[in-house]
């Protein structure tokens, strides 16, 4: 891995490396013994809910944050991320692939229609 400053360069990841990455650090801290379904549950609700729950609507692109509540938000939602991945991999789960498999049964459920298919390919 490439680095810069001490943080690795941006490139796209994969779910089985992101896996593969959390399940080494877990075990070199010793945190497995912790990293139950259930406690990973509940720690990946508990990452946003902090931030958000008291902002009302907010709008797209956070305008109005400063860059600081903004890169509070990306760690957060990196954790979130992380808990997601290390949760699917916990109980067993390949995340990508049922990933994808519920993009294309979302789209047989909810085929586009006239009336909901607007504003240039955007689905409501």
């Amino acid at each position: 891995m490439e680095y810069s400053n001490g943080f690795p360069r941006k490139r796209d990841v994969s779910l089985q490396e992101l896996s593969k990455r959390l399940d080494e650090f877990a075990k070199v801290k010793g945190w497995d013994q912790y990293h139950s379904p259930r406690n990973l549950l509940l720690a990946l609700v508990g990452e946003l809910s902090e931030i958000l729950q008291w902002k009302g609507e907010v709008a797209k692109g956070l305008p109005n944050w400063s860059s600081d509540d903004k890169e509070h938000l990306e760690e957060e939602l990196s954790d979130v991320l992380l808990y997601l991945v290390h949760l699917a991999d916990v109980c067993g789960l390949d995340l990508g692939q049922a990933a994808l498999t519920k993009i294309v049964k979302n789209a047989h459920k909810y085929p586009v229609t006239s009336t909901n298919y607007t504003n240039n390919s955007t689905y409501n």
